[in-house]
């Protein structure tokens, strides 16, 4: 296996890589149905920052990409690319806007998957938002952003490297890691129509209570927890389960509809 690549341990993803981008100027236009008013863009370098200093207590190299003014919305790199251990597909967002994002993601994504890389095409869209590694299978939630071309044409560059992949479908949120979040080791934060889907209930569910629902939005990351600040229901019970948690504010982001996720690709 390539160096760069995820590594499993001990029967857990180990990150090894994470690539993220400077939010420009232009982030205050992003896309957003929060109705919370424009974010302000000298603080949210600042939460950029200290987003950055979490991920650098987590063992991993991290490649900073310079801010892009074209795109308002390219700070959430996770939606341009879903990175697996045996290849990256470069996604085609659901929102236009978005779509020449994936360009620069491409370029940095190929010196780490030299010859590895898929591309999801018209008229399909897919935006890795919607996608939850769970081991080697992958759960794609179906959404404005995703549609169902997208996620069977996913599944099938899945397949094509011996990974597994199925259809969620969902109402309430944006994405769907907006409302989940699994911690490798089974445990699955849970918010509001997730708690009880189904597909779920073969892992352990640590159900985030309505009023911290955007806590669920958080990241496993070489067995630290990075999660948004304030939500102190949610923070206890990832720290039961054992966990370092480490704690970001994500006010700025949040009015984009952005949360801890969307800021990084992890591999």
């Amino acid at each position: 296996m390539h160096k760069h690549y995820i590594f499993i341990k001990e029967n857990r993803v180990m990150f090894k890589h994470v690539i993220c981008k400077t939010p420009g100027k232009s982030m205050i236009n992003g896309l957003t149905s929060a109705n919370l008013g424009k974010p302000d863009y000298l603080k949210s370098l600042d939460q950029h920052n200290e987003y950055i200093r979490a991920l650098q207590q987590c063992d991993v190299t991290i490649t900073l990409l310079p801010a892009d003014e074209r795109f308002p919305d390219s700070v959430f790199v996770e939606d341009t690319a879903l990175c697996t251990p045996h290849c990256a597909i470069i996604t085609r967002p659901g929102a236009e806007s978005r779509r020449g994002e994936t360009e620069s993601i491409e370029q940095t994504l190929s010196r780490f998957y030299p010859g590895r890389l898929e591309h999801i095409s018209a008229p399909d869209t897919v935006e890795a938002g919607d996608i939850m590694m769970v081991g080697s299978h992958y759960y794609i939630g179906l959404s404005a952003r995703t549609n169902r071309s997208g996620a069977e044409r996913t599944i099938a560059i899945l397949n094509k490297y011996g990974m597994t992949g199925s259809i969620v479908s969902l109402k309430e949120v944006l994405h769907l890691k907006t409302g989940l979040a699994y911690l490798e080791n089974n445990n699955l934060l849970a918010a509001g129509e997730f708690v009880h889907k189904p597909e779920f209930q073969h892992l352990n569910i640590i159900e985030i209570p309505r009023e911290e629902a955007y806590a669920a939005n958080s990241i496993w990351v070489n067995d630290r927890v990075i999660m948004p600040a304030g939500y102190p229901e949610t923070r206890e019970k990832i720290a039961a389960l054992g966990y370092q948690v480490i704690e970001v504010d994500t006010s700025e982001y949040r009015k984009i509809d952005g949360g801890v996720s969307c800021m990084s690709l992890r591999f």
